[in-house]
Order: C-alpha cells, then structure tokens, then sequence
C-alpha cells in the first residue's frame, strides 16, 4: 500500500479517536483517585483501561495508514521535536500504562477477576502464576509504573494543551482547528478520505477476540450442563434424586450486604432408611465451576485459585453420616466436606416428610471458609467476605427400592 502525502488536517477517523481517548484518559484518571475500597468503580477502571489499550492500538495503525498533517511551517525547529517528542510518549505511556495495570492485576496475590463492563471476562497475563507470592519489590516497581505513569500523562497532557493554545492564538499558523469535529471547525479545510478502516479496526478487534476467547477454551472442559451430568450420574442406594425439583446453594455476606448463590450440577447418591438409620449414607458429588451468584464478576472469580480453584479441584465431595433423629420428620447427620484437598464436617439439620415413595427435604448446614482454606489471601479476617457460609439443600426423590 503506498502512503499518502500529509493532509492539512486529520481524517476524521483520528479526529474521533482523539477526543474520544482524551476523554476516557481524564476519567481514567479520576477514577483512580477515587476508587479505593469501590468495587464497581475498581472494574470500571480494569474495563476502560483495557478499552484504551486497543483504541490505541486502532490509533498507531490508524496513525500510519492516513499520516498525519505536516506541522505548521511557523514552528520553530525546537518546537517541532518538542511536539514529536511528546506525542511518541503519549503513544508510549498509552500502551505501556494499561500493561502495567494488566500485569499488576495478574501479579496481585489477591486474583480478583477482571470482567470488562460486567460482561466479559478478561484472563490474567500468562506465566505470572509463579509471580503471586513473595514478589513485593516486582509489585512495588510494576505498581509504581502504573500509577507514576498517569502523572506523566497529566504533564503531557498540560505540554500538549498549551502548546495548542500557543499556537493557536499566537503569531504562528493555528493547530487546534486541524483537530476540531467538523460540526465546531467550519473554517478549517475539510478531512481528506481515509484508508485502512478495515486493517486498523479489524487488528484490534480479531486480537482482542482472541485474548478474550482464553477464558472460554479454558472452561470448555468444564463438562456437560446440569440435567446431563444428573442424568449421567444415574440414582444409587434406594432413592432417585429429582434434580430439577433440588437445589443445592449457599449464602454469607459480602460488605455489609446479603449474598449468595448455586451450584448448577451436582449429583447424589442416597440410601435413606427411616427405620434404620444407621445404616443410611448419601454421597454427593458438587461440580464447583457451575456456580451461579447471579454476578458474573463473583462467578468468576469463584472460580479462581484463591477459592474454589476449579482448575485444579473440578469437584467437591460431601458425605452425611451419622444419621439421628430428633423430633416428628426432622433429623441432624454430620456432612464432611473436601475441598482443594481439605477436610472440615459441620452437623447438617434437615426436615424431611415421607409420603410413600416421595420425599421432600430442606435442610442446612454452617461452614467456615477458613477450614476449606477459601479466601485466605485476601481475606482471611472475614472483613469483607464472612467467614460463615451457610449451605442450604432442599429437594425432592422417589423410593426406588
């Protein structure tokens, strides 16, 4: 493809990305002063920085598909290596910035997941796994680039400011009109045509596609939906499971606030006798990557190695044992979890009515996060997660022997 000459003003293309890039930079910049202890705010920030990285990728390709206009003949040769100078550090700081967030946030031993305006998730850098733990100085320095960066920026942005306004109202030919929406710069000579939308838009978009389709092929393995790993489970002891008519969930607090959530598919195999409790057991087997709180930002990072882990721990086992009955259909059995390889049992007390062969349950048990070792980096205390999660069940089953 050969290039064009220098136009007298930008396309309008570059016009857009310009002010549209600004814009997001200044509120980037708020948004860092102001989003400790905010999680909507915190993610908001990772989505928009994210978001910047690829508008400038689309603006570097934008940048040397449709050259920019030459500067003006007026500026003096000091001002015009000023004004290069300037913009290649713009350009610089606006990819190496939200790298350093980006890496800063795969560092971080707290792994909060990074889902882009609730909707998308983003992955961790690669090969930054082994850099979670007793890496303060790498922390400190990548930490230090990334918000000493914005200063930087701040700077640059009053330079290139001033620097316009100079010129613009000086003795020197004006600038600001070259860059300026046709609806505000009627005097200034019209956009030339532009080139390469395709190129400069379609780079960004196919490689941001591909980053984002990392957590999908990752979750691809998971297994098969709820009703077909029930399905594929199959009934054992003397009850068959109505899993579309069971639930098992859970529910603690989060900042103050009530939350909670479901596991989508599990399986269980029951052998209940009334009359003969000792000899009853049931086993269940919980896929822990099938939970659902009903905020995509909490389900992914459930699945992260500080809590469920579920790369490495795809299942949870429960086993209720000890059966005793105490009172007209309610009963008390203990339920030992594991989970990433620990070990904690907890009394579980349930109600259960026997119609003939159909039964109904609800019951509940207490766990203590601790004990399972989830949540212990970032909130062993229970200061923000607490520590207690109670495990509701309820369902219904049908004897089958």
């Amino acid at each position: 493809m050969t290039s064009s000459s220098p136009a007298a003003r930008y396309t309008s293309v570059a016009i857009a990305l310009h002010w549209a890039m600004a814009l997001l930079i200044l509120f980037m910049i708020w948004l860092g002063w102001n989003m400790d202890d905010n999680e909507v705010r915190y993610q908001l920030h990772k989505s928009v920085g994210i978001t910047l990285l690829f508008l400038t990728v689309v603006r570097i390709a934008w940048r040397l598909l449709n050259p920019p206009p030459p500067e003006p003949a007026t500026l003096k040769s000091w001002e015009q290596k000023l004004s290069h100078a300037v913009h290649i550090a713009f350009y610089a700081l606006m990819v190496i910035i939200p790298l350093a967030g980006w890496l800063l946030v795969s560092i971080s031993p707290f792994q909060i997941s990074t889902v882009l305006f609730g909707a998308v998730d983003w992955p961790h850098l690669p090969f930054t796994s082994g850099l979670r733990q007793g890496n303060e100085l790498l922390h400190g320095i990548v930490e230090n680039v990334h918000s000493k960066g914005a200063w930087v920026i701040i700077v640059l942005l009053g330079l290139h400011v001033a620097g316009a306004v100079k010129h613009e109202f000086g003795g020197e030919e004006g600038v600001i009109k070259r860059m300026i929406p046709g609806l505000f710069g009627k005097t200034s000579p019209p956009s030339p045509p532009a080139r390469g939308a395709v190129i400069a838009f379609g780079s960004s978009l196919v490689l941001f596609a591909l980053i984002a389709a990392v957590p999908l092929i990752g979750s691809a393995g998971a297994g098969p939906g709820p009703m077909q790993s029930s399905v594929a489970a199959g009934p054992a002891g003397n009850w068959s499971v109505d899993y579309a008519a069971s639930d098992i969930s859970f529910s603690g607090v989060y900042d103050g606030k009530p939350f909670g959530g479901k596991f989508e598919n599990w399986s269980a195999e029951v052998s209940f006798f009334p009359e003969d409790l000792a000899a009853s057991s049931v086993s269940v087997s919980v896929e822990t990557g099938s939970v659902t709180t009903g905020t995509k930002l909490y389900d992914s990072t459930l699945r992260e190695a500080e809590w469920f882990n579920t790369g490495a721990f795809p299942e949870a086992q429960v086993e209720l044992s000890n059966f005793e009955q105490t009172g007209e259909d309610t009963y008390t059995a203990t339920a030992t979890m594991t989970l990433k390889g620990k070990e904690t049992s907890v009394p579980l007390d349930f109600q259960l009515t026997i119609n003939g062969d159909q039964a109904m349950l609800n019951g509940k048990a207490v766990f203590s996060r601790k004990a399972l070792d989830l949540g212990q980096v970032s909130d062993a205390s229970g200061s923000w997660v607490s520590d207690e999660i109670t495990v509701t069940v309820s369902g219904a089953a049908t004897r089958t022997g």
